[in-house]
């Protein structure tokens, strides 16, 4: 028997009564991480709209139980509850601020994509209606920013003239004739909603009955997904929200940069530019704290027997990864020169030579990692490395010098 779908017609329903025709239970989880029990019921009408159309399902409660996802099965809505229900009659109950807010979003959709399309070509091939944001995913050139601001401003332009959004039925033949902005092919009647003077979509979703109910419509952010563009919005006490969580945002931001709220990019513009300046000073001044490093160390380090000098150092926390890479480097440019370097708060090791040393560090990485576990790897002349245990650095660079010196 076909369920008969009260939200098609009155959408602001939110009590009802229903005749339960089967209580069965779930014999699939209605999710991946759900474990209680679960029943599956079906009804002979219902105002619970089951997901569909990138918009979810309702929630609320049948009878004493709690709906907790509401599904198509072909001519009949599956309701899992978390409870059996009883054959025959019971009561249903729509959680009002979820569905009134999918309300808002939904229709705030519809308005959107007939302003992208009407006003700058730019056709919607899909929507999502997320628990933050609602996304629709445009297809055709990139939107600038002129765009995306000129189709949130004629949406809320309506918006703000609280037309009548109304409910129609048709063939798609009738429909076509109307107007309607993107075509189906299905046979039989179709639900098509109307925003008046502005949008006809065949659409099975719950909406508002009029703009002003959206309360307002606020585009965020256009990226690619591959060959379309999806643009994120808000709509109604969303919107609100974000708005609000915007403003402490920038709030803050002046605050921490000591600047009105509308200076905060220009301030934010000069913060960059004096931490570029900054960071090319540090490097600047570890480059030559390197190369001075260095030089001290090659005249403390003896040569050994074989004639290689193995310069080995641990540092610690206070020095940077970064560093290290820096002074491995400028000790490799001397001749028959090993670097043995390392951080013991991290567990980085750096080993490096000049080539005219002629040893394969990496066999030399492999026979240290043996000792004392790590991953790490590179090129004969340069391996990076990282023990598993930060506290072995001192062992292990020891370890490797030994090595060094006697083959």
């Amino acid at each position: 028997m076909t369920a008969r779908r009260l939200y098609y017609d009155d959408a602001f329903a939110t009590e009802f009564t229903a005749r339960v025709t089967s209580c069965e239970p779930a014999l699939v989880p209605f999710s991946p991480v759900a474990k209680a029990p679960a029943w599956e019921v079906v009804l002979d009408q219902t105002a619970f709209y089951p997901t569909s159309g990138g918009q979810p399902h309702d929630v609320g409660k049948l009878g004493e139980a709690n709906v907790i996802d509401v599904r198509d099965a072909e001519d009949e809505i599956i309701h899992t509850v978390d409870q059996p229900v009883e054959l025959g009659e019971a009561k249903g109950c729509i959680n009002w601020p979820r569905r009134f807010d999918h309300m808002q979003q939904h229709t705030g959709q519809h308005l959107l994509s007939a302003m992208f399309q009407e006003r700058f070509g730019l056709p919607t091939v899909s929507f999502h209606l997320g628990s933050e944001l609602c996304t629709i995913d445009l297809r055709g050139p990139e939107p600038s920013e002129e765009i995306l601001e000129g189709a949130e401003r004629a949406a809320n332009q309506i918006i703000f003239e609280n037309r009548p959004v109304n409910v129609r039925y048709g063939t798609a033949d009738q429909l076509s004739r109307l107007g309607v902005r993107k075509e189906v092919e299905r046979d039989g009647i179709l639900r098509a909603i109307e925003i008046e003077s502005a949008d006809l979509q065949p659409c099975g979703g719950t909406h508002v009955q009029r703009t002003g109910q959206i309360g307002m419509l606020l585009v965020r952010r256009c990226t690619k997904v591959r060959q379309d563009w999806r643009v994120e919005f808000v709509c109604g006490r969303r919107a609100e929200r974000f708005a609000r969580r915007d403003f402490q945002l920038l709030q803050r931001l002046s605050e921490e940069l000591k600047c009105a709220p509308e200076e905060v990019v220009a301030a934010s513009e000069r913060a960059l530019t004096e931490r570029d300046a900054h960071f090319k000073n540090v490097k600047a001044l570890l480059q030559r704290l390197a190369e001075a490093e260095a030089a001290a160390a090659l005249q403390s380090t003896k040569v050994s027997a074989n004639g290689i000098r193995a310069v080995a150092r641990v540092f610690g926390e206070d020095t940077q990864e970064e560093y290290l890479g820096q002074l491995a480097t400028q000790l490799a440019k001397f001749e028959k020169t090993v670097a043995l370097l390392a951080r013991s708060a991290s567990g980085h090791m750096i080993f490096a030579q000049h080539p005219g040393a002629g040893k394969d560090l990496n066999a030399l990485l492999k026979q240290t990692l043996q000792r004392f576990p790590g991953k790490g790897g590179g090129t004969p002349d340069f391996v990076r490395a990282r023990l598993n245990e930060n506290g072995h650095a001192e062992e292990a660079i020891a370890f490797a010098k030994r090595l060094i010196s006697a083959a």
